[in-house]
């Protein structure tokens, strides 16, 4: 029988997805679970899978490869999808693409598969990254391909000997990571309706987060986060510390329709402690470090970079040359930012950096004042020539209009 490698969660679509593609399809199923933070218990996950018919279930603790790099490349860029979304689903699924197909060569098998439904963006991303990797492997969605009611996927495990106590389906879509958690369906199809209280389970309400704010101080290095409180700390201990502590302050919710790539607006609801609390800091240190046309740019490159990422097109020549320069920008972002939590905000109050742009002397209007004023009248005169030129020649005459341009409800 040929092998097959599943991306396997665990829990009853993929397990569903086993037993079909070993009976209808004729495979042998590798169960490959792949942890990017908040997994099932590797027993379960183990004697689910095994239970179902797997040849094997193979876990795989990839934690810290997808802070290092993919969450904290895509913090380094800024890229937020839309203004709101960090991306902790998008991000994880290149990884995942690799990883089934490394597993593949190792098992020496001939086809992949993945859970996805025919309407999301991940079957873009998982198929897109693994007809980039390897496309001489077959890519199989059983989800797609042969829809399954909960109900019906229940019963056809029983019908092939595999009775497993699933539980009641929660009122939501979840789907979460280290980097984030999504909430979908159910009553948030209603982008008019208010979300309750049980699509959260990151974060405090506001009004039940304490009423003292919280202080932190975060040190990145080369655009990386490596400290917290001035304490060496790996990404997955930096990310934990800070999904709990901005969780209790209510720091991280987002509620955003957005648009999928397979042209639907979908209504989401999010939560990102870590990743809203690493981004503003980021921000805050990049206002020290980089000029102002590195500054300019580098908000355009991050709604490309976020697009990109979103889109599936991780592993493009794109991606990088986009990354070349992204890493470049940040040569010298390193410092530390303060930050205060409080009732559902972060809030950067501080910052500092090793090789700042900010010169106090030129700043500051008290005594030490090392600007030179009497420069900025020959700046300015430089500066305005264009304008002023310009009016001499093509505007004489015409200023009555350009005032109307300018002050258009003055009356004559």
């Amino acid at each position: 029988m040929p092998k097959l490698i599943l991306a396997y969660s665990g829990g009853l679509d993929t397990t569903t997805a086993i037993k079909w593609l070993s009976v209808e399809q004729g495979y042998d199923v590798v169960a490959l679970n792949i942890d990017v933070g908040k997994s099932r218990e590797q027993p379960v996950v183990e004697s689910r899978g095994i239970a179902a018919g797997a040849l094997k279930v193979r876990v795989i603790d990839a934690r810290e490869d997808f802070l290092r790099y993919f969450a904290f490349p895509a913090l380094a860029a800024g890229a937020v999808y839309q203004d709101q979304y960090p991306l902790a689903t998008a991000l994880a699924r290149p990884l995942m693409a690799k990883l089934l197909v490394d597993v593949a060569h190792e098992e020496g098998a001939t086809a992949v598969a993945h859970g996805c439904t025919g309407k999301g963006n991940d079957q873009v991303r998982f198929d897109v990254g693994i007809q980039t990797l390897d496309p001489s492997l077959s890519i199989v969605a059983p989800t797609r391909e042969n829809a399954m009611a909960r109900d019906y996927q229940i019963e056809y495990l029983r019908q092939h000997g595999v009775d497993i106590p699933w539980g009641e389906k929660g009122p939501f879509s979840i789907d979460e990571n280290m980097w984030g958690r999504s909430a979908e369906a159910g009553v948030l199809e209603d982008p008019w309706n208010e979300p309750p209280r049980e699509a959260y389970e990151w974060t405090r309400e506001t009004e039940e987060a304490p009423s003292t704010p919280e202080y932190l101080e975060i040190e990145y290095e080369s655009g990386m986060p490596v400290r917290l409180g001035g304490q060496d700390m790996g990404p997955v201990a930096i990310v934990e510390r800070l999904n709990d502590v901005g969780g209790l302050h209510g720091v991280g919710r987002i509620d955003h329709v957005e648009d999928r790539l397979v042209g639907i607006k979908s209504r989401e609801i999010y939560e990102a402690p870590a990743g809203v609390i690493l981004h503003a800091a980021h921000r805050a240190l990049e206002t020290l470090t980089l000029s102002k046309q590195q500054i300019k740019l580098k908000k355009v490159i991050a709604i490309e970079y976020a697009e990109l990422i979103y889109n599936g097109l991780w592993f493009s020549a794109h991606h990088q040359d986009i990354a070349a320069y992204v890493a470049s920008t940040q040569r010298h972002v390193t410092g530390t930012v303060r930050v205060k939590l409080h009732r559902g905000k972060a809030t950067v109050v501080g910052r500092k950096a090793v090789q700042s742009l900010y010169d106090r002397g030129l700043a500051t209007y008290d005594r030490g004042d090392t600007y030179d004023q009497s420069a900025a009248v020959g700046f300015i005169n430089i500066w305005g020539l264009q304008t002023r030129t310009q009016a001499r020649v093509q505007l004489l005459g015409e200023l009555p209009e350009a005032l109307k341009i300018a002050m258009p409800h003055q009356q004559d």
